[in-house]
């Protein structure tokens, strides 16, 4: 399906700003020391100086504990603001240090997603509607960042929303999908689950007949979660309707060596469930 490719394509991009050591110092310097004061004061910025409940809110799949560990830290140590120019600073160098030396299709890339993202409805999208508010920065590569931000965040809002649809708590999302397609011993420290949370949450997919008493998918938990995804990318197609069909074509051509540029810095697998684009 082209809205998950594309979704596969651009999100490396984003990643950056999570993984590049580029994205990590430019935290550092503005007084975020520790990756997860990075992690939460950049992803959660563009709301403010948010407290912990509507962050653990909005981004769903963390444990409140451990979002409460940085939250509110993280505006003592540096504003929203600083922390929106850190991430920015900090992706843009990283993807000037990976991709290849090519400005044209820099600027190419940039123009499409910006299409997309600014023709994204964000009713009931808290972080894509905070991301797409943000002023447009002026540099081709943070253009290009921010755009994707954009995009990744606008498609997040929508898959948390179908997660919700389905009956899910964070937790049990995690352990779903782990249940489906592995990965437990990244996610859950991950996401700062202690073992009887998560023990927890696999007992309700049990009930549901979601999962079956060895912890292993049922046929209908292995429907629900691909009922979810699809779900997921018909919520994120709707911005991809401000580009037409050859010029989708050209930003699947133009993004294809700029994400195996950037998927050098993002590990496989990852937390985010994200595979190689291919």
């Amino acid at each position: 399906m082209l809205v998950r490719h594309l979704w596969q394509l651009y999100e490396p991009l984003h990643a950056v700003t999570y993984f590049a050591p580029e994205a990590r110092g430019a935290y550092e310097s503005a007084g975020l020391r520790g990756y997860w004061r990075g992690y939460f004061a950049g992803r959660a910025a563009p709301l403010g100086a948010a407290a912990a409940g509507p962050v653990t809110a909005l981004f769903f799949s963390f444990a409140p504990a451990m979002v409460a560990r940085a939250v509110p830290d993280i505006w003592q140590r540096a504003t929203p603001e600083q922390a929106l120019a850190a991430r920015l600073e900090g992706a843009e160098a990283a993807l000037r240090a990976v991709l290849p030396d090519e400005p044209a299709r820099w600027a190419r890339a940039a123009d499409l997603l910006e299409a997309a993202a600014q023709a994204a409805a964000t009713d009931g999208r808290a972080l894509g509607a905070a991301n797409a508010a943000l002023p447009r920065p002026s540099g081709v590569l943070a253009r290009l960042w921010q755009a994707a931000t954009v995009l990744r965040e606008h498609r997040g809002d929508g898959h948390i929303a179908a997660l919700v649809g389905a009956e899910l708590t964070g937790c049990q999302a995690l352990v779903l999908r782990d249940a489906v397609h592995g990965g437990r011993e990244q996610t859950q420290p991950n996401r700062g689950w202690t073992d009887s949370e998560w023990d927890a949450a696999a007992r309700a997919l049990v009930q549901r007949g979601w999962l079956d008493d060895e912890g292993r998918p049922t046929t209908t938990g292995t429907a629900a979660l691909r009922d979810v995804e699809t779900h997921t990318d018909r919520l994120a197609a709707q911005p991809w309707s401000a580009l037409r069909s050859e010029e989708q074509t050209d930003l699947v051509r133009t993004l294809a060596p700029l994400t195996r540029a950037a998927e050098a810095v993002v590990p496989y697998p990852n937390p985010m469930g994200l595979p190689r684009a291919g």
